[in-house]
């Protein structure tokens, strides 16, 4: 039985105040309109639910037991509609996010401290995936957004694009030999060479690239943080692939040093995903416009 809540919204009205004229009053509408409202509700549920008299109305036991249960539903609604209102001003909510450590340290942290101080009242739920696997999560609903390395090729999500980013091949100067060089694709291939393990986007996206060139790589050592690359390239157990821009700080105390080749990677990008034709939360919403997209 589909009833209009309004109908139920006066009849809790007339039910608290004990009046048609009161319940007007406190409603802004006419006793007319009250009285049409209840007559309509008592019609469609086949049972009177007021008893009439000169100083008022009363409820019948049906009308009892239905204003307990009514009560207790509208209480629920209206506050279901604070609580999206607070969410819509931001005032509640939560916003989660999957993104891997690399990303994290080096990209996604100074926004996550900007949302968070404009809107400390969201709960911020950020969870470490690889990019594969934080798109899975996106696609099962478990989180609002993720970020990813690209290219993508997933129809299903939405990209926005956010920062360009460079994989180089970085030694420490145990390799001094080869600074000043510049390296064939297949001279690099021999070298002890440390990388990403296979199942990360990025490291694909430079398998790829050498495989298009003819020249496969087999590094010595497969690791699943970036840092670490970093830190093993750093003590001379070989030579890294890593993203230049996350690297600044080996690269400007000289620890390490970029190797020249004379076929490069190509760039790529860091995206933000979401799910396409699916409206973001509040929380999600706004986080988006505070990522700024690639120029």
């Amino acid at each position: 039985m589909l009833i209009n809540l309004e109908l139920y919204r006066v009849f809790r009205e007339v039910a608290s105040c004990g009046s048609f004229s009161q319940a007007a009053r406190t409603l802004f509408i006419t006793q007319s309109a009250v009285s049409q409202s209840v007559q309509q509700l008592e019609r469609q549920l086949e049972r009177k639910l007021f008893t009439r008299s000169s100083r008022g109305v009363t409820l019948t036991p049906e009308g009892k037991m239905l204003y307990e249960h009514i009560t207790s539903a509208l209480n629920i609604i209206t506050s279901g509609e604070e609580k999206l209102e607070r969410m819509r001003h931001l005032q509640a909510g939560e916003l989660s996010i999957g993104a891997g450590d690399t990303i994290s340290e080096h990209y996604l942290l100074p926004y996550l401290e900007q949302f968070h101080s404009k809107y400390p009242e969201i709960r911020l739920k950020v969870i470490n995936r690889t990019s594969g696997q934080a798109l899975d999560l996106l696609k099962t609903g478990a989180i609002d957004l993720a970020f990813a390395n690209l290219p993508l090729n997933e129809p299903e999500i939405t990209v926005k694009e956010c920062i360009q980013v460079h994989d180089v091949f970085v030694a420490s100067e145990k390799f001094n030999h080869f600074k000043g060089r510049t390296l064939e694709s297949w001279e690099l291939a021999k070298c002890h060479l440390i990388m990403l393990e296979r199942l990360s986007n990025s490291r694909r996206y430079v398998d790829n690239f050498f495989l298009q060139n003819g020249v496969p790589l087999e590094p010595e050592i497969e690791l699943g943080a970036h840092d670490l690359l970093l830190e093993f390239a750093r003590i001379g157990l070989g030579i890294s692939c890593v993203i230049e821009e996350f690297s600044s700080e080996y690269l400007q105390s000289g620890n390490l040093f970029v190797l020249k080749l004379k076929k490069p990677v190509p760039p790529r990008s860091i995206g933000l995903c979401s799910l396409a034709g699916v409206s973001p939360s509040f929380a999600a919403e706004r986080f988006m416009q505070l990522i700024p997209a690639m120029l």
